[in-house]
C-alpha cells in the first residue's frame, strides 16, 4: 500500500466517526416523505398544462413539452369556475368571521366568566353534542327547515328583486347561516382549550379595577387570542370552502347561479367523450388558491397558536 493510499484511508477513518448517522437517517426520511406528499401536487400541476393527447401519451410525472403544452385548460377552468368561485368567497368569508367571533365569545363565557358551574357545564355539554352530529343526520331536516319553515326566498322577497341578485341566492344565504351554526361548537372548543391556559390573575385584576365582562373580553382576552384566531380561522375557512354535502343539499345543482366552487368542480371535465383530466386538475388547483393564500397570510399566527395550545 502506497503512502498516499494510507493517508486517504486515514482521512476517511477520521471523518466517519464524526458523521451523525441519526441526522443523516432523519434527513433521508424527511426527504422521502416530502417527495411522497409533493408527488400528487406535482402530477396535478403538470397535468393541468398538458393537452389531452399529452395526458394519455406521457407518464403522469413528466412535464409538458413542445406541442403537449397548453394554457387552454386553465382558461376553460377559470371561465367555468369563476361564478362559483365568487359565490364561495361570498359565503365563506362572512361565515368564517362569524363562527370565529361567536366561537371565541362562547368559549370566553364558558371559561373565564363565572355564572354558575352547573349551568356552564350543561351548556358545554350541548356544544359538545353539536360537534358530534354528523352532516348526514341533518340533511333532511335542514332542507325542510329552509324550504318550509324559514323560506328566505319569500321572507326576503324584495331583496332578490335587486339587479345583481337572483332568487337562487337565497339558498346561498341559507348555506352561509348553516355553516355559521354548524361551525360554532368546534370553534368554541378550540378557543376554550386556549383560554384555559390564560392567567386568571389578568381577569381578576381587571374585575377589581371595575372592568365589565365586555371590557375584559375586548381589551384583554381578544388581543391575547390572536394566535388562536389564526388557527381557528384557517381551520374554519378550509372546512367551509371545501364543503360539498351541504352545498349539494341546499343549492342542488351546479348550474344554479348560487352554486359554490366545489359544486361546479364536481362536474368539470366530464362529458360523453370521457374525463378531461387536464381540465379537472386545472380546476382543482384554481379552486385551492384561496386556502393556500389563507395559509400563507396566517402562517405566523397559526404556528404561534399551535405552540401556545401545546
Amino acid at each position: 500500500m502506497s503512502k498516499q493510499t494510507a493517508t486517504t484511508d486515514e482521512s476517511f477513518a477520521d471523518i466517519l466517526p464524526e458523521l451523525d448517522y441519526w441526522k443523516i437517517g432523519l434527513s433521508l426520511v424527511v426527504t422521502f416523505f416530502f417527495a411522497f406528499f409533493l408527488a400528487p401536487i406535482w402530477t396535478g400541476l403538470v397535468t393541468s398544462f398538458k393537452t389531452s393527447a399529452a395526458v394519455t401519451g406521457t407518464t403522469p410525472f413528466a412535464p409538458p413539452l413542445g406541442e403537449g403544452f397548453t394554457l387552454q385548460k386553465w382558461g376553460r377552468a377559470i371561465d367555468h369556475l369563476s361564478t362559483g368561485f365568487v359565490n364561495s368567497l361570498v359565503m365563506t368569508v362572512p361565515s368564517t368571521i362569524a363562527t370565529v367571533f361567536l366561537g371565541s365569545t362562547a368559549a370566553y363565557g364558558l371559561t373565564l366568566v363565572d355564572w354558575g358551574e352547573r349551568a356552564q357545564f350543561s351548556v358545554l355539554i350541548l356544544f359538545l353534542v353539536g360537534i358530534f352530529i354528523p352532516y348526514q343526520a341533518v340533511l333532511v331536516p335542514l332542507s325542510d327547515f329552509w324550504i318550509n319553515i324559514f323560506p328566505l326566498t319569500e321572507i326576503l322577497a324584495p331583496v332578490w328583486e335587486l339587479s345583481f341578485l337572483e332568487y337562487d341566492h337565497a339558498r346561498l344565504l341559507s348555506l352561509t347561516i348553516t355553516h355559521v351554526v354548524y361551525g360554532i361548537p368546534i370553534c368554541m372548543l378550540l378557543f376554550r382549550g386556549y383560554y384555559m391556559t390564560l392567567s386568571d390573575e389578568l381577569v381578576e385584576a381587571a374585575k377589581i379595577d371595575g372592568a365589565t365582562i365586555t371590557t375584559i373580553y375586548r381589551r384583554i382576552v381578544l388581543p391575547l387570542s390572536k394566535p388562536m384566531i389564526g388557527v381557528v380561522f384557517i381551520y374554519q375557512f378550509t372546512m367551509i370552502w371545501n364543503e360539498f354535502l351541504f352545498s349539494l343539499t341546499l343549492i342542488g345543482s351546479s348550474s344554479s347561479p348560487a352554486a359554490t366552487v366545489t359544486l361546479v368542480l364536481s362536474g368539470l371535465g366530464t362529458d360523453l367523450s370521457g374525463i378531461d383530466f387536464g381540465l379537472r386538475m386545472a380546476g382543482a388547483l384554481f379552486a385551492a388558491l384561496p386556502t393556500i393564500i389563507i395559509y400563507v397570510l396566517f402562517a405566523e399566527q397559526f404556528a404561534k397558536g399551535l405552540a401556545s395550545d401545546n
